[in-house]
């Protein structure tokens, strides 16, 4: 009995033993490296509808979080909204200057970072993936990066280090992993197909899914439908003061979710920021450059996903996103 006992005590001293080693590299390694993608582009002509079109992309998903008030540019700023237990994450300078910024890469590099998060030089970037945006899209957000527009010429703003925390350095290492290259075209759904366009536009070109699915930790990039939660909300985001809030349910459950808002008060809501119940709650974003035909088509989809029952506190330090 004495000889179990100790080969039990040395298996968990085993356990414990690899389990510290294993806390000790991610603690020390950080957020992991890898061998930056090579994505076969062609040169991408940078014409006046793709710049247009990029314009409003870059505007609606990537200003959030890289405009700086300050500079007026997008130098990158301190990504208050995200998980206090994520530790510190701050954005990058996504602008055309050579040094701090991408006017130095091409855009076979720019491509392979939207697509996987993985930069030229081979560092993970704590940001979202684009992996299920359409070819046409990717195109047009780097036409517009290389635009003549104010808020993209070249910023020597520096970047500022990430300051992440222990749980951030093991997702990145386990469950937030860079997402591969497509292996074939990535074709946008004609915008006469309602649902299946809808569809697109909250897995590839808006990333609905990445909020108001359950939580960021269990989100399923590849196939996004398969994530916890989906569009189900309850994921804890951070208020510009600094309080946890959680996304709202945008399923169709007619109690907890939207199953009993019409196609106008959603499109009124995605838009300019008024659900039919108040005004929506940073950091939920008003998507006021969406066209009309794209929030129709967001609400077509949301009708066919199927419903859950969650009721997200609507008042308090965890008010919904999107209230009721």
């Amino acid at each position: 009995m004495k000889k179990i006992f100790r080969i039990l005590g040395f298996t968990v001293a085993g356990v414990f033993f690899l389990v510290a080693c294993a806390a000790a590299f991610v603690s020390v390694s950080g957020i992991p490296s890898y061998d930056a993608p090579k994505p076969l582009v062609a040169k991408i002509d940078y014409t006046p509808v793709r710049v247009a079109q990029g314009q409003k992309i870059v505007n609606s998903m990537c200003a959030d979080c890289h405009l700086n008030r300050t500079t007026g540019a997008l130098t990158g700023k301190p990504l208050d909204d995200m998980p206090v237990a994520f530790g510190k994450v701050y954005s990058a300078n996504i602008t055309q200057d050579k040094q701090h910024g991408i006017g130095a890469w091409t855009d076979a590099e720019l491509v392979g970072m939207l697509r996987t998060g993985i930069g030229r030089d081979g560092r993970q970037r704590v940001m979202p993936n684009f992996v299920h945006m359409s070819d046409e899209d990717v195109y047009s957000v780097i036409a517009y990066l290389h635009s003549p527009d104010a808020q993209v010429q070249a910023n020597p703003t520096p970047s500022h280090a990430q300051e992440p925390s222990f749980l951030l350095k093991a997702l990145t290492h386990t469950v937030m992993k860079p997402t591969p290259l497509p292996t074939m075209p990535v074709v946008a759904p004609p915008t006469t197909d309602a649902v299946a366009y809808g569809r697109y536009l909250v897995m590839g070109r808006y990333k609905c899914y990445d909020c108001h699915s359950k939580d960021f930790k269990t989100n399923n990039d590849l196939e996004p439908e398969k994530s916890d939660g989906y569009m189900g909300g309850g994921n804890e985001l951070t208020t510009p003061k600094g309080q946890p809030i959680l996304s709202r349910n945008i399923t169709p459950d007619p109690e907890t979710g939207i199953g009993d808002w019409t196609e106008a008060q959603f499109v009124r809501a995605v838009r300019f920021g008024l659900s039919p119940h108040g005004p929506l709650n940073a950091p939920m974003p008003k998507f006021s450059l969406m066209e009309e035909n794209e929030a129709k088509a967001i609400y077509a989809y949301l009708q066919t996903v199927p419903a859950l029952k969650n009721n997200v506190p609507a008042l308090g330090t965890t008010a919904a996103v999107a209230t009721r």
